[in-house]
């Protein structure tokens, strides 16, 4: 459904500690990485969404939200047109398309879609 929320990640300083905080509270199981190269670790939220904790440089306090969208391009436009900023869309290779987006106050979230070809 348009919208909704499907996925969102925590950039965070120490992985491990943000991981057993999580688990802890919500008995979430998170999985390793998939890429050697980062730190990036997934848990399945419930059947359609999903948590990720991500240890970065610059960490946030706030998550990464990513809505749902059937037509990325049509909200990317959207965006746009109501005065919000997105970025052109881009690719997670098997699993879809994200934008990262601004609306009007300047609050960050990001579109979703889902497509298995995005390369």
């Amino acid at each position: 459904m348009a919208g909704e929320i499907v996925h969102f990640e925590l950039l965070v300083k120490d992985a491990d500690r943000a991981q057993a905080f999580w688990s802890g509270l919500f008995g979430w199981s998170f999985q390793p990485s998939p890429a050697p190269e980062m730190d990036y670790r997934m848990a399945q939220v419930d059947e359609k969404s999903g948590a990720a904790i991500f240890q970065a440089e610059k960490p946030k306090d706030h998550p990464n939200v990513y809505l749902a969208t059937d037509d990325i391009d049509a909200s990317i436009a959207k965006v746009r047109e109501l005065g919000g900023e997105a970025e052109d869309k881009g690719p997670v290779p098997g699993f879809g398309w994200f934008s990262a987006c601004k609306d009007t106050e300047g609050i960050e979230f990001h579109l979703w879609q889902g497509d298995s070809a995005a390369a």
